[in-house]
C-alpha cells in the first residue's frame, strides 16, 4: 500500500489541524493504520494508532483526549484530528500501514511496513 500524509501547516497553540493520509491500492482495508511524529533532534514517536475494521483506536498519553484517530475503508483514508495542540507537537507527521495484531507493535515503528511521506505540522505560541 502507498500512503500520502497532508493537511499540516502552522498553527497557533490551542488551535486544530485535521491531518489525512490517503492510501492507494484495495488492500488499505486490511491494515491497521498509525500515525507517528518526528521532531527535531528526536526520534520518531508513536501518536495514534487504529486497528483495520476502525473497531479499536489506540493513543500515546500525550496526545490522549486531544487527538483522534479514524479511517474511512470506502475512501482509502485515514484521519488524525488534532485539537488544542501545544507547542510540544511541532513535528513532522507521518502516517503508517501494518499488518501486526499486536498491541505493542502496533504502538511502535517496528510494527509497520509502509509509511507517507510526512506533513509538518508546526505549532507557535
Amino acid at each position: 500500500v502507498q500512503l500520502q500524509a497532508s493537511g499540516g501547516g502552522l498553527v497557533q497553540a490551542g488551535g486544530s489541524l485535521r491531518l489525512s493520509c490517503a492510501a492507494s491500492g484495495r488492500t488499505f482495508s486490511s491494515y491497521n493504520m498509525g500515525w507517528f511524529r518526528q521532531a527535531p533532534g528526536k526520534e520518531r514517536e508513536f501518536v495514534a494508532a487504529i486497528r483495520w475494521s476502525g473497531g479499536s483506536t489506540y493513543y500515546a498519553a500525550s496526545v490522549e483526549g486531544r487527538f483522534t484517530i479514524s479511517r474511512d475503508n470506502a475512501k482509502n483514508t485515514l484521519s488524525l484530528q488534532m485539537n488544542s495542540l501545544e507547542l510540544e507537537d511541532t513535528a513532522v507527521y507521518y502516517c503508517a500501514a501494518g499488518s501486526s495484531t499486536i498491541l505493542s507493535m502496533m504502538r511502535s515503528a517496528r510494527g509497520y511496513g509502509s509509511w507517507g511521506q510526512g506533513t509538518q505540522v508546526t505549532v507557535s505560541s
